[in-house]
């Protein structure tokens, strides 16, 4: 049976922490390990946490400080922690995890090659604040690759696992890598830049808690639209394509050629004059999910917003 380490980012979550945490203790494959790096909390999350650690010997916990920067910067201080398990899941701390949720990413790993770095994510059920509500989180009908990575990402940090080698690739980019605009868009450029597996499960693991501090919320309805049209037309999209380019560049060669090419290929069309620059994302494939995702995307290019 496959051995997992959690690997959880904790700020100021006390309220909502024991039910993510006990939905741990209950998986159907339990945890070995579970590593929290907490960033500076002023409730009692800390005291949880190590309440919580005392009355569930059966899985270690090691709680450490983190770098106080965010939850990007957060999550890269633990992805840079030595691998010791078969497999690493990335946790919020707010969400709670269906009990086969481990057993379910760990049996859909072990059926590729374990040399070949894979992860596994998927759909979520979006809920309410009291977990009432479960709404089934958007599909991924085409397939993941570095094409759509550069610029989408449907991979929610919360569904994550990765295997082994998957985890080893991670860490290696984590240590040459010191800016990233959200960890788990990172992860999914990483892993389909150096050839990796994805593996997106369609059936849902995991209650997507949605409220008021959510650092991304769920992308559903009017609303998310128009947030995300505000951030294509003001540029802070393009800051975030920007800054996701200078995180990949820092580890250019461990992509493959072919990726390579793409990344290069993704930052010439940026800089080009809106009919050309369209051109060129059409030519060189890159895509995002949806009709609406795709117009989007042919938008940014047209507003030289990408």
């Amino acid at each position: 049976m496959a051995s997992v380490t959690i690997l959880m980012a904790t700020w100021n979550g006390a309220a909502r922490l024991v039910p993510q945490l006990d939905s741990f203790a209950a998986q159907s494959l339990v945890p070995a390990r579970l590593i929290v790096s907490d960033d500076g909390s002023t409730d009692a999350t800390v005291e949880v946490l190590s309440g919580w650690a005392a009355a569930h010997p059966g899985i270690a916990v090691t709680l450490l400080a983190g770098p106080r920067a965010g939850a990007a910067q957060n999550f890269l201080s633990l992805l840079r922690l030595p691998v010791e398990t078969d497999l690493r899941a990335i946790s919020d701390q707010d969400d709670v995890w269906l009990p086969e949720k481990l057993q379910v990413a760990a049996a859909a790993l072990a059926q590729g090659p374990t040399d070949q770095p894979a992860m596994y994510c998927g759909r979520s059920f979006e809920v309410n604040e009291d977990l009432t509500g479960h709404r089934l989180s958007r599909g991924a009908p085409r397939p993941a690759a570095f094409a759509h990575a550069l610029v989408q990402n449907i991979a929610g940090g919360n569904t994550m696992v990765l295997n082994r080698a998957g985890a080893e690739a991670i860490r290696a980019a984590a240590l040459r890598t010191t800016d990233t605009v959200i960890h788990d868009w990172w992860i999914y450029q990483v892993i389909t830049g150096i050839g990796g597996r994805v593996i997106f499960d369609d059936t849902p693991h995991l209650l997507y808690r949605q409220h008021e501090s959510n650092v991304i919320g769920a992308n559903r309805g009017a609303l998310a639209t128009l947030v995300r049209a505000h951030m294509l037309v003001t540029g802070r999209f393009s800051d975030w394509c920007k800054r996701n380019i200078a995180a990949l560049r820092a580890i250019e060669d461990l992509l493959t050629p072919e990726n390579r090419a793409l990344l290069a290929a993704f930052e010439r069309a940026r800089s080009l004059p809106p009919l050309q620059s369209l051109a060129a994302i059409r030519r060189a494939g890159f895509y995002r999910q949806g009709l609406r995702g795709q117009l989007s995307l042919y938008a940014g290019a047209l507003l030289r917003r990408l």
